[in-house]
């Protein structure tokens, strides 16, 4: 392998895993999204899951019980959600701001709590690559591909399982149309509450793995400021995807490749002040945004609650 197909394999490594946060974040973003759930949170339901991933793993010594428990964090508030907007029938943005400010709080006081203030944070195992017999020895493709940790390939295979989950099962159908006719899919039976709970949760619980995906994989500890916007950016890339897993897919590829590029020109130097490249990944993402919009159409019922008794968007 030359120089250049050497630079090339490392910064396509890079990317693939950048993208999972962003994949499952959004792909979470999208599920609740198309039941008419719009979730604001996923900055502070990401941190908290950062939080318990990582004092998860390091009091139990288990990386998956850190991963179980973040999963368990993001569907706690999922479902906390679900429940202030579906039947209480509060403001869905009011709720998620009010989430996203608890989360950031209590991301912070978790950790202090159990580790305390200390001069040199402690460390946690991080994942490791495991490389898939065959296909990881495929020159450059396999190395890129088939050579990741775990959650690399289950973003890869939980996007393609949403896209014929929403659009070849009638389950799919009738998640999508409640989210475009609440109305219509009660009339119909489908239970309006019953799949906002279902989907709110369930990506939540996504969003609690992709927090939990920065401090055991990236830094192999936790601070206040890891995720770094990326909860904000996901639910931009929801929109650049036309809620769509395919499409929200491919737009993490973009949006990593940008957050990688912007590290690298930052390790390389070459007199490019660092607030610059720290802003790049939001300057990209508001350029794309204001092509994106155009033509992106979101599910007609997001952020409008149903109320069953008047049979109407409340």
């Amino acid at each position: 392998m030359n120089q250049t197909e050497l630079q090339f394999v490392t910064f396509a490594n890079l990317i693939m895993l950048t993208i999972v946060p962003y994949v499952l974040a959004a792909q979470g973003t999208m599920l609740g999204g198309r039941t008419g759930i719009f979730n604001v949170a996923q900055e502070g339901m990401m941190l908290v899951g950062a939080s318990v991933g990582f004092l998860g793993s390091y009091l139990s010594g288990s990386v998956a019980v850190g991963i179980l428990l973040a999963i368990i964090s993001g569907g706690l508030f999922g479902l906390a959600l679900a429940y202030f907007t579906t039947s209480l029938k509060m403001n869905q943005f009011v709720v998620g701001l009010a989430i996203f400010f608890f989360c950031i709080g209590l991301a912070s006081l978790l950790y202090k709590v159990v580790i305390g203030v200390t001069l040199a944070p402690p460390l946690v195992p991080t994942l490791k690559a495991v490389p898939i017999p065959g296909l990881s020895r495929i020159p450059i493709v396999g190395q890129i591909l088939f050579n990741q940790n775990w959650l690399v390939y289950f973003s890869v295979l939980l996007s393609a399982a949403l896209y014929y989950f929403l659009y070849q099962t009638r389950a799919g159908l009738e998640l999508r149309a409640v989210g475009e006719q609440p109305k219509a899919a009660d009339s119909l039976g489908v239970s309006v509450s019953r799949m906002r709970y279902v989907t709110t949760i369930v990506g939540g619980m996504l969003i609690g793995l992709a927090g939990a995906y920065l401090p055991l994989i990236y830094t192999g500890t936790f601070t206040d400021g890891m995720v770094k916007g990326r909860g904000w950016l996901a639910i931009a890339l929801t929109f650049f995807g036309g809620w769509s897993p395919h499409l929200i897919f491919f737009g993490a590829l973009f949006f990593a490749g940008v957050e990688v590029l912007a590290f690298g020109m930052q390790v390389g130097g070459g007199g490019i002040p660092y607030q610059f490249l720290l802003m790049l990944p939001y300057l990209a993402t508001i350029l794309v945004m204001m092509f994106a919009f155009r033509r992106v159409r979101a599910p007609a019922a997001l952020g409008q609650n149903y109320d069953r008794e008047k049979r109407t968007l409340a």
